[in-house]
């Protein structure tokens, strides 16, 4: 329902309310408004007079406003007593949708005041994903990468905001990791990228780390290594040399030792050996 279908049905009519009566909307997703707009709004309303009127409903003693905070802070600076407002008697979640709605309008509101007041919205209210996305008039895809910025770490998420960094810009980021998101988001910032610039900038980043990767190699059964040079000893022992092989256990390493006798080695090979050299030894590396 419309706020003009709301104001037929509940017959409500344009009032002059006292700001010290009215109360900031709780479920505002603005969280900053800009000193120099609310100086020029203020200067328009004093010069024309103030053309749309607040949205309110009742709370306690007082008032509560739905739409229309940055015109009540404006009329509130250059020392209005009273403004123009509509009362309508809603409850806490539509006043939250509507809040939302009105702001989402506004093309200077915040990525991330927007992605965390749909996220409000939908936690707050039960209010599921489709819902959200058809009373706020957006795609269920766009809706869900809204929500999908609120991944970004505040460090990154405050360089975005003080540089005017743009949404898609900010969904760029969100194919780094979290430790890379705030670096490359200050170099975003510092050369001024452009969408297409950033795109490029943060594939390169994403190819160099793949390129940084080790080849990792797994050795599932130990064994096979093991066969193998049982089969190697097994064909010395068949050929008349004497091997023997032994496996044993070092800490974290399996060592497997393979020992020749150089009498045999050198007998089938026409030589003598020498009575002072030890036995040769040969052993494998180790298999970890």
């Amino acid at each position: 329902m419309s706020v003009f279908d709301l104001l037929k049905k509940q017959n409500a009519a344009v009032e002059k309310i006292p700001i010290e009566l009215i109360h900031p909307n709780p479920f505002q997703p603005r969280k900053s408004f800009s000193e120099e707009e609310l100086r020029r709004l203020g200067q328009s309303i004093a010069e024309n007079g103030l053309i749309q009127p607040v949205s309110l409903r009742k709370s306690g003693e007082g008032y509560e406003i739905i739409a229309g905070e940055r015109r009540l802070r404006a009329c509130a600076a250059i020392g209005m007593e009273k403004i123009p407002a509509v009362v309508y008697d809603i409850p806490d979640r539509d006043a939250a949708v509507w809040a939302l709605v009105e702001n989402l309008q506004r093309s200077d509101l915040g990525v991330f005041d927007e992605a965390e007041g749909i996220e409000k919205l939908i936690s707050g209210w039960n209010v599921s994903r489709e819902e959200a996305a058809r009373r706020l008039g957006l795609a269920p895809s766009t809706l869900s990468n809204k929500l999908r910025l609120l991944r970004l770490s505040p460090q990154t998420r405050r360089i975005i905001e003080e540089n005017n960094l743009s949404e898609r810009h900010a969904r760029e980021l969100l194919r780094l990791a979290a430790p890379e998101q705030e670096k490359a988001a200050a170099h975003i910032a510092a050369r001024r990228l452009s969408v297409a610039e950033t795109e490029r900038y943060v594939t390169s980043l994403c190819t160099e780390k793949k390129q940084r990767k080790k080849p990792v190699y797994i050795v599932k059964d130990v064994r096979l290594f093991i066969n193998t040079f049982e089969h190697a000893v097994d064909v010395m022992k068949n050929s008349g040399i004497g091997a023997v092989s032994t496996v044993t256990e070092s800490g974290e390493n399996i060592v497997y030792t393979v020992s020749i006798p150089k009498s045999s080695a050198f007998q089938k090979r026409g030589h003598k050996p020498r009575q002072t050299a030890p036995a040769y030894s040969a052993c494998t590396p180790s298999v970890i």
